[in-house]
Formats: structure tokens, sequence, C-alpha cells
């Protein structure tokens, strides 16, 4: 039965694509007596027996070597199209975690969206989600890995854009789709230029062909940059990271995947292209500087917001930056490891807040107050979700950037001082945010909020129970560092600091109206913060403003030269048409002397300008 199971784990993205397809006859609407329950149900199943199946294969996987089979897509005339799939305890167990957060965003989403009409849609493309990230995960083709994360680029636009009646979310949409498609397009340039230069595209053969391989500075630093651009995309890393904090217009329960595992593919492909990226000095340090200004920035901008998922969303982008900032120090193992925690955090940190809007039918962090009292499961998984995000012992992610500043310490010293405001800026803003919803007086909204039901409830308190497992977790993975290595000095740095800056977090003044300052440096810091640095008018006075001027140049161009060169041909014709039927004569004696006419002269202007009139006597 073990061999039976592990032999077939590459089927694990197959269930979530099955239930998906299933769905689609409540979706499309050629069933609506039944209402769309069923189509969730059966998209339930399926991820249930995904889950199933690969956690049976995890257990298993431990005593056993890893493997990498090819399947054979296409094969004539010596064109063969394969794809290699990779079987390691790595890739089986993101499936575990992937359908494990995908079944119960998918239980949380019968709560949260019971009422709505095109629940079946949703379901459908969940099922396409978790396929194109499990299939992600055991993907040992780069080739396969671009395809699929085209795929997340388009479920991506569909379920930002599921409430498509409203325009803000049709803007969300197309913005996040389009500012994908950069990273994308530059991504396939890498792809095709690497498969000429290295003959194959499999992560393993490419790691072998990295080992030896020769490239001149232009190549390799060309080379890395885009294939750095795709995940940047993905990740939501500057200067294309607008897109995630208005994707958080789609349903809540689409963005509790999103913001733990979607953009965390990005970042897992490129810790797959570590050894492609390690041929360029330029590449790295663009890594290094794309994930240090997305942390800091992003941590500074989640400050100023008072929507709660916009403020918890820059987070997202923050950790992605420094898992990029891990990946450019060659630090990929410690990147990983800091995924994995972030992920399950992050998840009940968008459950929790999903919870919070639901019952209040607000975001707005202003109108909120005092539900401890009345939510007590979901302040338990907020306050649950925030210490398993910063380096509050004995949680996740304490252990991560504890294993990451201990083994760069002595080498890369200022990377701690990064840690160290980032996590101390995050454990800030979660005690503001927790501040605004949970403490203070009740309001308006929330005076009667009462928690939410089982069906809400079970997943999140699964998760909340999940996150205080992840050190056991690790412990049993042999991933915590033993005590008599630890760097003591740094160990208290990161803990001192998250208590201070959460002591800091519960004495300051929030303003519950966030009225504006009147005095003119405060009131600009506060919307440079709040607007995002203002990157959105900089983008309006630059690269739009370019390709506005440049479609100017092209439609001038298209109507008055290329347009009125044609309208010239075609009047000339009619001109020409129109003179000569006043010399129709009916004799054909004429018209042939016309024509010789006209040939002769023809003939007389080519050979003269061929030269061959040159050698005659006259």
């Amino acid at each position: 039965m073990n061999q039976f199971l592990f032999s077939t784990s590459w089927y694990v993205p197959l269930y979530g694509l099955v239930g998906a397809i299933l769905t689609l006859p409540w979706a499309v609407g050629l069933i609506r007596r039944t209402g769309p329950r069923p189509a969730a149900y059966l998209n339930l199943l399926t991820t249930i027996i995904g889950f199933v199946h690969s956690l049976l294969v995890f257990k298993d996987i431990w005593s056993r070597e890893q493997q990498n089979p090819v399947i054979h897509w296409f094969s004539a005339a010596g064109f063969d199209l394969s794809f290699a799939l990779e079987i390691s305890p790595v890739s089986i167990g993101a499936t575990v975690l992937i359908t494990g957060l995908s079944l119960l965003a998918q239980i949380y989403a019968l709560g949260y969206m019971e009422k709505d009409w095109s629940l079946a849609r949703f379901f459908a493309l969940m099922g396409f989600f978790e396929a194109a990230l499990s299939g992600l995960a055991i993907s040992d083709s780069l080739f396969l890995s671009y395809a699929l994360l085209e795929v997340l680029t388009l479920s991506t636009y569909l379920l930002v854009g599921f409430w498509y009646a409203q325009p803000l979310v049709v803007t969300a949409a197309r913005d996040a789709f389009w500012t994908k498609r950069i990273g994308d397009l530059l991504l396939l340039m890498g792809v095709v230029a690497l498969s000429s230069i290295a003959g194959s595209l499999n992560f393993s053969d490419l790691d072998e062909w990295a080992q030896t391989a020769k490239l001149s500075p232009l190549v390799s630093t060309l080379l890395g940059l885009a294939l750095i651009a795709g995940p940047a995309g993905k990740c939501a890393q500057f200067p294309l990271h607008l897109w995630l904090d208005e994707a958080m217009e789609g349903p809540n329960p689409a963005s509790v995947l999103r913001n733990s595992m979607v953009v965390a593919g990005g970042a897992y492909v490129l810790y797959k292209l570590q050894p492609i990226l390690a041929l360029s000095p330029v590449a790295l340090n663009a890594l290094v500087i794309m994930g240090v200004m997305t942390s800091v920035g992003a941590t500074l901008v989640s400050l100023a917001q008072i929507d709660i998922k916009r403020a918890l969303s820059h987070s997202t982008s923050a950790y992605m930056g420094l898992v990029f900032l891990a990946v450019g120090l060659e630090q990929g193992g410690v990147g990983l490891m800091l995924l994995f925690t972030h992920a399950i955090a992050k998840a009940l940190l968008f459950m929790s807040s999903g919870s919070i809007i639901y019952t209040t039918s607000s975001q707005d962090l202003t109108e909120m107050g005092g539900l401890w009292s009345r939510m007590p499961a979901t302040t338990t998984a907020f306050v649950v979700g925030s210490a398993g995000m910063v380096t509050m012992l004995p949680l996740g992610s304490f252990w991560a950037m504890l294993a990451w500043a201990d083994g760069l310490a002595t080498i890369s010293p200022w990377v701690v001082g990064v840690l160290v405001l980032v996590n101390g800026l995050t454990a800030l803003n979660l005690t503001r945010v927790f501040r605004l919803v949970f403490w203070g007086k009740p309001q308006q909204k929330t005076r009667r909020a009462p928690e939410v039901g089982w069906q809400m409830a079970v997943p999140m308190v699964t998760l909340t129970v999940v996150n205080l497992l992840v050190p056991l977790m690790l412990q049993q993975w042999y991933l915590l560092p033993a005590w008599e290595g630890v760097d003591w000095y740094i160990l208290a740095l990161l803990v001192s600091t998250t208590f201070l800056c959460v002591i800091i977090g519960s004495t300051m003044h929030l303003h519950k109206a966030w009225s504006r300052s009147t005095i003119f440096l405060w009131r600009f810091f506060q919307g440079f913060l709040g607007y995002d640095f203002f990157i959105h008018r900089v983008y309006k006075m630059t690269v739009v403003a370019v390709v506005a001027m440049l479609s100017k140049v092209s439609a001038w161009s298209d109507r008055y030269l290329v347009d009125g060169l044609v309208n010239l041909v075609g009047f000339a014709a009619i001109f020409g048409g129109q003179s000569l039927k006043y010399s129709i004569s009916g004799q054909s004696q004429g018209y042939m002397l016309t024509i010789l006419i006209g040939v002769s002269i023809l003939g007389f202007f080519i050979s003269w300008s061929l030269g061959l009139l040159d050698n005659l006597p006259f």
C-alpha cells in the first residue's frame, strides 16, 4: 500500500484539478435546482483525498531516496516535451501544507460565503489554485513551473475580480494581472535563453550544469535578472509590489490562500533557481537590494494602513522580501523555513481578520473596538497568529529568524539589523491592529458583534493549534538549532526587540478618527506612508506618462502616415480609373498601342536604372 501511494504521489495536483472540473456544471449554471452547495462538497472531497494521500506519503518518504520521475507529454521528429517531477521530503511536505491550508480555507469559505450566489464558481477557482500550487511544489522542470505560475496568475485575476460588479474590484484584478505579466514576460525570456544555453530546463540538470558553466558577465547578469523578474512579480516585490495591496478586494477565503501560499510559489521557484543565480554577483546583489527595500518599506507602509486586510497584506510583501534577501545571501534553506512558518501564521491572521469583517461588515480599523470579549476564538487566533509572525519564543518564526541571524552574524552583521527592524515594526503594527480591533470601547459596528459560526470557527481554531505545534514539527524534522550552539546575544536582541515594540504599540496614542494633523510635516509623513511612498503617482508621472505619449505617437502615425498612405493609393486608383473611362473608344488597336507605349516606357526606365544604356553609341 505504501509503495502504491508513493508511486502515485504525483497524482496529488490532479485531485484539485478534478475537483475544479466537477464543480463546473454548477459554476456555469447547468445545474441550478440543487443550489451551489453540492459543488462545494465535491471540491472539498477531492481536497480531503489529496491531503490524506500527501500526508501518508510524507510519513513514509523519510525512509526513501529522492525520485525524479519524468512524464513524456509529446514526442515527434526528435522533439521530446517532457515534465520532470521531484518526489522528496521538501516537495511532498509542501503539498501537505498546500492541501491542508486549502482544505481549511474551503471549510472556512462555506461559512464566509454561505449566501453568495456564485459559491460554485469560487470553489472551482480554489480548486485550480490548489492544483497549480501542488504541481509547482513537485515540479522539477522550469518550463512546467513557468506554466503553473501562469495558471496562478490567471487564477489570481479571476479570484480578485470575483465580485466583478464593483468597479474597484475590476481595477484591482486588472492591475494584479498586468503587473504579474511584466515579470512573467521577462521570466519567459530567461526560460527560453536558459533552454538554449544549458540544453535542459530540469532543475536537477540545471544544478549540475551551473557547477561547470562558464558564462560571460553580461549573459549571466541578464539571465539572472530575467529569472528574478517572474518571482518578484508573484511575491509582490519592489517595483512590482502594488498589486497585492489592491488584490485584497477579493473574497477573504481566497486571501487566506493567496497571502500564505500563492505568494510563496514565486519564492519557491526562486529557491530552486539558486545555482543559476549564483553565477551572477549582480543578480545576487539585486536580490539583496530588492529584499531589503521591500521588507523595510512594506513594513513601514503597513503601520499607516487603516484597512485591516491591507495592513496585513503589506507584511506579506515584507516577509517575502526577507526570503529574497536570504536567497540573495545564498541562505535558501533558511528562507524555505521562513516560508513555512510565515504561511501558517499569515493564514491564521487572515482567517481572524475575515471573521472580523464577516461579523462587523467593515474592514475599517477606525470603526472597530472592544471585540475581545465578544469574539474569544477570533481574538485567540489573532494573538497566536501575531506571535507566530514575529520572534515570540517559542513559536515558529522565532526559530527561522534565529537560525538565519545566527548563521550570518559574523559574515553579514547588517542582516541582523534588517531582521530586527522588520521584526520590531511588524510587532508594532500587529499590536496597533489588535488594540484598534479588540481593545477599547465597542463602537457602533462592534457593539453587538457575535462570534462566527462553526464553519468558520473550526478551521480557525484548528489552525491556531497547528501554529502552536510548529516548534514540535521543526524539532521532529531536526530543524531546530541546538541550545549550545545558539548565539545568546542575537536571541536576546530579537526577543527584546519584539517585547519593546509590543510595549510601544500598547502605549502609543491611536486616533480612532484617524484625523489629519494640522502640522504639514506630520501630515506629509502620514500620507507618505499611507499612500505607499506615493509610488502610484511616481509611476503615473513616469512609466504611465511615457506609455501614454508613445501611444499618442503611434496613434498619430497610424492615422496620418499608414492610413494616409493607403488612402493616397486608393485615391490615385480611383482618380486614374475615373480619368481613363473618358478615353474608352472601343477600338482594340488603340488599347494595344497604349499598352505597348506603357511597357516601352517602363522598360526604358528599368534599363536606365540598371545601367544597361551606358554602352550605347549614341
